[in-house]
């Protein structure tokens, strides 16, 4: 644990514990062993990832000091080298394994199954995260096709899911992305997607295609067969 960690701990209430069956009397040291194996207990237990104030309630103590401990852990697990990570994703802390070990986890859990989403239900759900709240027919206005069947699938996957309804005329249902969607990529919230703007081409690359896709004018085509008259 750093220096500045150790200072937030020492800092953070100290002494008596509370808990359900009573109230333990620990030591500065104690206290913090006692805090990061209830850490670790709740963590490991719990279906989605746990949030500070969460883990602070159940260890009687503050979200400050359960945030220290857990960086302090998740520092710990990686100078060790260990296979799995405590990691922050979806608003809460989890335990799940180390990324340089997805090919292997990877092939363990697809063994025999086919999981992947198509490239339509891909497109579908970058546009739900990135627009969000955002109707059915605002879906479908920007790929340019019907998306009921791709909206079935991702909201029986759970990446998806009824987030509120439009005030507009008609109070249209809009879609968001769901806590499990931030779960599979590993992140806090949806806000912490990638900036479209890293996805986007240059300008000259645009410029490029644009000229490439574009028709040629009378004029040009008149010059191109004039040209190749000239080879000929």
């Amino acid at each position: 644990m750093s220096e500045v960690d150790q200072q937030q701990v020492d800092e953070a209430e100290t002494g008596p514990v509370a808990t359900d069956s009573g109230v333990i009397d620990l030591t500065d040291e104690e206290r913090l062993a006692w805090l990061s194996r209830g850490i670790e207990s709740l963590v490991m237990v719990a279906s989605d990832p746990l949030p500070d104030a969460v883990l602070a309630q159940s260890l009687g103590t503050d979200e400050v000091t359960v945030r220290t401990i857990c960086v302090a852990l998740a520092d710990s697990y990686e100078d060790q080298g260990r296979g799995f990570q405590l990691a922050y994703v979806a608003g809460g802390w989890r335990f799940q394994s180390h990324p340089d070990l997805s090919d292997l986890i990877t092939g363990y859990v697809m063994e025999g199954q086919n999981q992947k989403l198509s490239p339509a239900a891909m497109e579908t759900l970058a546009i739900i995260a990135y627009k969000q709240p955002i109707s059915r027919a605002q879906i479908g206005a920007i790929r340019g096709v019907n998306v009921d069947g791709v909206l079935r699938t991702l909201s029986q996957r759970g990446y998806v899911a009824e987030i509120g309804r439009d005030e507009g005329p008609g109070q249209a249902v809009l879609f968001g992305t769901t806590q499990l969607f931030c779960e599979k990529l590993g992140i806090p919230t949806a806000r912490d997607l990638p900036p479209l703007g890293d996805f986007v081409p240059p300008a000259h690359v645009v410029e490029a295609l644009e000229q490439t896709l574009r028709a040629p004018t009378e004029a040009e085509m008149v010059a191109q067969m004039a040209g190749d008259e000239a080879v000929q």
